[in-house]
């Protein structure tokens, strides 16, 4: 058997793509934020995680500017090396002052970051509780403290009974850490974290909170899952990403000095990758002062994905209620979710594709997110294209 078998054996992209409706991989040639150049034609971009709009904002772009001509363009090194610049230091401390935690620590993307805390933090005779739709940068990172002999539960989608059950089944003076992204990345729902946490002090557990949906979105001013709930105090660590409301490219952890400090060295994701570009430090950086000297940004993007929320639930979508960016709606099957992503396509609408099997059987859906640059002529148009199309295609 050849080892590259597989591949010529996998035929399903080149199938869609010989239907025309393949939705994948389409290189983006402008970005105005909610209006982006596709194939040579402007399309409302209703699928991005640019949740403020900042990729665009001159003074985001001004300080990337500003830092690739200072610094160059990389820093030739890991952080425990020779890869740390002033940048660094400074984003960390802004991000810690603005999560109210104790100390932070960068990491070069937000799929390495869970992988960076969870593996070196969560070993041997410990256990790591893990929500079953946990985003896949988490599942990654469970795999790898496995591989180091740390004991692996899942639970079921954010369902606190089955939780409790899960925990009692483990021994009580056990260390474990229960991870959960706050908000859910396909489906947009927030985790039931104020039952969560009784659990897990209950039950001798830390809580780490993936919050990559949900800095800039939801909590005060943007502060996210444990402000929402207002238990900052209580969630142990918080990792997030600046590819999203950030308008970069990296991550991060929050949490007590001490917890970071060991983190910091003894996470080979940390130890032996590259450290964070220096524009890219600096254009999160611009983007977090932006989103603390303007969090009516935050107010305006929750009402504009509940303006959208709303008017396709009225229309009879089958809508995953939420609160939060992230406006999915179900179609159930593969193909007709092809079909329906190409006709909003065409009239100039880009949304995401979620197929089996990265969603259930019969949770195929168009995954739909909003920015708070949206225009309310966008947010209306999207509105009446989708009608327009689940009529055409029976959805609705």
């Amino acid at each position: 058997m050849d080892l590259f078998q597989k591949c010529y054996d996998f035929t399903r992209a080149d199938e869609v793509k010989a239907l025309g409706v393949y939705p994948y991989f389409r290189p983006v040639q402008e970005n105005e934020g909610p209006v982006v150049m596709l194939e040579g034609r402007k399309v409302i971009m209703a699928g991005s995680n640019n949740y403020l709009g900042l990729t665009a904002h001159p003074k985001v772009i001004e300080a990337a500017r500003n830092a690739l001509n200072k610094y160059g363009t990389g820093c030739s090194g890991s952080r425990y090396l020779t890869g740390t610049i002033d940048l660094h230091v400074q984003l960390e401390e802004k991000i810690a002052k603005f999560l109210g935690k104790e100390a932070c620590l960068l990491f070069s993307t937000g799929f390495q970051t869970s992988q960076g805390v969870l593996a070196p933090l969560v070993g041997k005779g410990e256990y790591l509780i893990s929500d079953k739709d946990n985003h896949a940068s988490i599942v990654a990172g469970t795999l790898l403290s496995k591989v180091g002999q740390a004991e692996l539960v899942r639970y079921k989608h954010n369902d606190m009974k089955d939780l409790e059950r899960v925990l009692s089944k483990l021994p009580l003076d056990s260390p474990k850490l229960i991870v959960s992204d706050g908000v859910f990345s396909t489906g947009g729902e927030i985790v039931n974290l104020p039952r969560l946490n009784e659990l897990a002090k209950k039950n001798n557990a830390k809580i780490m909170l993936d919050d990559a949906h949900a800095i800039g979105v939801i909590g005060k001013g943007g502060r996210g899952t444990a402000s929402e709930f207002n238990l900052e105090e209580e969630v142990d660590l918080t990792i997030g990403t600046f590819s999203k409301t950030f308008a970069s490219l990296g991550g991060f952890v929050v949490g007590k000095a001490k917890v970071i400090d060991y983190i910091k060295h003894h996470s080979p994701a940390l130890i032996f990758s590259a450290s964070p570009t220096p524009s890219s430090v600096a254009a999160a950086t611009a983007a977090l002062e932006i989103l603390e000297e303007q969090p009516e940004l935050v107010t305006k993007l929750i009402q504009n994905a509940e303006r959208v929320r709303k008017g396709l639930t009225d229309a009879g979508f089958n809508v995953i209620p939420g609160r939060t960016a992230i406006v999915p709606v179900i179609v159930g099957d593969d193909q007709l979710a092809f079909t329906m992503w190409r006709m909003l396509y065409d009239y100039g609408i880009f949304t995401n594709v979620f197929i089996s099997p990265g969603v259930p059987q019969g949770r195929q859906m168009l995954r739909t997110s909003y920015m708070s640059t949206h225009e309310n002529s966008h947010l209306d148009f999207i509105i009446e294209k989708f009608i327009e199309v689940g009529k055409q295609l029976k959805v609705i």
